[in-house]
């Protein structure tokens, strides 16, 4: 029986993950929202807007129709940015084999619910069914077959292993666990601590700053997913301080280029205006804040990217704002 793979999400990390899939000899579906990329990716075997330099294998279709992708797949694998999540599985919901594993590769909060992925995900899927990618993987790298390890959570172990296997290639080695919250927190909160460190560099800081900033940032991090019942060693793992540290230093990071743009004086609205991407960390700072001050956790690195994005305070009020907070002990 031929396996086949749905990928809801033709952005980068969607085309990559529909690529290793293929590349496995599934039969990839590739859902667009836009027809002209789909055309593209179908008559060139490459994603020109977000993935142009990895050939795309034959067995990969791409569609903008969500039941034609979805439809006698046996594995679901949504790539869609957070806050469109509920309104693309509302669709795709219906048409989806009960027997399929799902798997979640977006990262983020929603805003005004301030529900994690895995919630929404929930309100449409057995939970059992459910899995979580996450962990250090720029998704150029992936598509170019550069070692990779991440994490795969979930609630159902077998099917956690199913997912596992699912991905899992002499270049891509998956790691399972059943700290759900661990891995979505970790992997969502980091682009905002990107963002912070993008816009240090921006602002001509050194390598003292970025190293602070990494690790206070994980503090923070695991204060909140602790909170939530997140397990302290996750955030010590791939979809904790690997996922941070790549996030922050590497250069294919968009969240990092968003915040070294903003150290540098651009504003965020042209700086969003001239991606073709989603920073996931600009809305994440808005519900990530929002989140923080309704469960009692403090987050002050998060507190002021926020300021800084949606409220307009200047990074180097910021920087003072920080670094002139009362003295405290480290682990507190």
């Amino acid at each position: 029986m031929t396996e086949i793979a749905a990928v809801l999400g033709a952005g980068s990390w969607g085309t990559a993950l529909a690529k290793l899939l293929a590349d496995k000899g599934f039969e990839t579906r590739l859902w667009s929202r836009r027809a002209s990329l789909a055309d593209a990716i179908n008559a060139n075997r490459k994603n020109p807007d977000y993935l142009k330099d990895a050939e795309l294998p034959a067995c990969l279709r791409a569609t903008t129709d969500l039941k034609d992708a979805v439809s006698g797949a046996t594995l679901i694998v949504g790539v869609v940015p957070t806050q469109g999540t509920h309104e693309v599985l509302k669709v795709a919901a219906p048409h989806v084999s009960q027997d399929a594993p799902i798997v979640s590769a977006t990262k983020g909060i929603e805003i005004g619910t301030l529900r994690l992925v895995s919630d929404i995900y929930a309100e449409h899927f057995d939970k059992s069914k459910l899995a979580f990618l996450g962990g250090p993987s720029f998704a150029n790298e992936v598509a170019l077959n550069i070692p990779t390890a991440v994490s795969v959570a979930g609630f159902d172990p077998d099917n956690c292993d199913r997912v596992q296997r699912a991905f899992a290639t002499d270049r891509f080695r998956v790691y399972s666990t059943d700290d759900v919250i661990g891995v979505e927190l970790g992997g969502a909160l980091k682009n905002v601590i990107a963002i912070a460190a993008g816009i240090a560099d921006g602002l001509g800081f050194g390598q003292n700053t970025r190293a602070g900033l990494i690790t206070r940032g994980l503090a923070e991090i695991s204060r909140l997913a602790i909170e939530m019942g997140a397990n302290p060693l996750t955030l010590a793992g791939l979809s904790g301080m690997g996922d941070l540290v790549l996030t922050c230093c590497g250069d294919l990071s968009r969240n990092r280029t968003v915040g070294l743009r903003i150290g540098r004086g651009e504003k965020l609205p042209d700086i969003l205006t001239s991606m073709n991407m989603v920073a996931e960390g600009v809305h994440t700072a808005k519900s990530a804040h929002a989140l923080a001050e309704k469960r009692g956790v403090e987050m002050p690195i998060t507190a002021e990217v926020f300021r800084m994005l949606h409220e307009g305070k200047s990074p180097l009020e910021s920087v003072g704002s920080l670094m002139m907070r009362p003295p405290r002990r480290e682990r507190e």
